[in-house]
């Protein structure tokens, strides 16, 4: 029962994880998109697409925290 306890444990830091990883992505698409205002100017067009690339970043590490929580299920779960 214990090693049990301690695998809902490490299941709950890798949920926790993955959770904030999704909502630094969600704030990346907010900024992203409040980048893109009526200013048509070079330098506001330059900041939007920068802010593409941060929000590029957020999703990888998104995806990346799923990928280790869905693994981490998997294995409690059928053992593989």
């Amino acid at each position: 029962m214990c090693s049990r306890t301690m695998e809902n444990s490490e299941l709950d830091t890798l949920r926790f994880n993955y959770k904030a990883a999704v909502e630094r992505w969600i704030a990346a698409i907010r900024f992203e998109e409040d980048l893109a205002t009526p200013d048509h100017s070079m330098i506001a067009v330059e900041e939007w697409e920068k802010a593409n690339f941060s929000e590029e970043d957020a999703r990888n590490m998104a995806k990346a925290a799923r990928q280790e929580y869905q693994d981490a299920l998997r294995q409690v779960l059928f053992n593989f």
